[in-house]
């Protein structure tokens, strides 16, 4: 692959159908792992502060009915996004807090979190088309973001909390390969936009490469600064399921070179 190739990019593009695709396998993975649950289960810490698995399942229907709600919202005055997809993923620590707070109030008041679950997928439906849609903007806190970027970012928020589903309970959810692919594309590029260079060649196989980090830039042969991690550690590190020391001692995330820590640049979700 050439260098150029490897640099993280905000202007990645996402095929549209692949997108829509990706979603919709995410979306039946999420409901049959919910619908498994016993109300042992629900009641379990998610492992997220203070939010049981009831919470989280709340939450994860908030974050489907964001699309429709997005869509449905005026359309921004401005011509083009002001919102990319790393700069998403920068900015959603800001937000944890409302977000918290949100996710508490609405599971005190909905007794039934697959239910919501499944009301949220069945709202969905109607917009699938309009969501992966390349030419409308839309509404997003930061700035218009194309809508098709926001719905990747609803792979994202599934893949991210179907992973938490699955430690939490210990009922495995599915991933979806493309929504999983998308997933580490995306949180590789917004690490190498957070912190530029060509020192460090971060892999993760089969979905991503990039190289990253200020410091002398390498040309040809085999990087001196490696880290490599498969999908599963390198979403956990990105957004801070995990750190660096715990993950270097499951085996599952290697790193070669004095450049090679890349702990103070994570997690880049908050």
């Amino acid at each position: 692959m050439p260098p150029a190739n490897r640099r993280a990019r905000e202007s990645r593009t996402y095929d549209p159908a692949m997108v829509r695709k990706a979603l919709i396998g995410q979306l039946e993975a999420v409901a049959e792992g919910a619908r498994q649950l016993t109300p042992e289960q629900r009641a379990l810490p998610s492992g997220l502060p203070g939010w049981d698995v009831h919470a989280l399942l709340v939450h994860i229907a908030l974050q489907i009915d964001a699309v429709p709600r997005m869509l449905g919202a005026p359309a921004p005055r401005v011509a083009k996004p002001e919102v990319s997809l790393a700069s998403w993923a920068w900015a959603t620590a800001g937000a944890a807090a409302e977000l918290d707070d949100q996710a508490r109030s609405e599971a005190a008041g909905s007794p039934d979190g697959v239910a919501r679950i499944e009301a949220a997928i069945a709202d969905l439906e109607p917009v699938l088309e309009a969501a992966v849609r390349e030419d409308v903007l839309v509404p997003h806190p930061g700035g218009a973001m194309r809508v098709l970027d926001f719905t990747v970012t609803r792979l994202v928020e599934l893949v991210v909390h179907s992973d938490d589903l699955t430690r939490a309970t210990g009922t495995p959810v599915r991933l979806n390969r493309q929504a999983l692919a998308s997933t580490v594309r995306l949180l590789v590029d917004a690490l190498a936009a957070k912190a530029p260079g060509r020192s460090v060649e971060l892999r993760v196989p089969p979905f991503a490469v990039t190289q990253c980090v200020e410091g002398p830039r390498h040309t040809r042969g085999t990087p001196p600064n490696v880290v490599e991690a498969d999908a599963i550690t390198w979403i956990r590190l990105a957004t801070g399921r995990t750190d660096w020391a715990a993950a270097l001692a499951t085996g599952r995330l290697t790193a070669s070179g004095e450049r090679a820590d890349l702990g103070g640049h994570l997690p880049v979700l908050g």
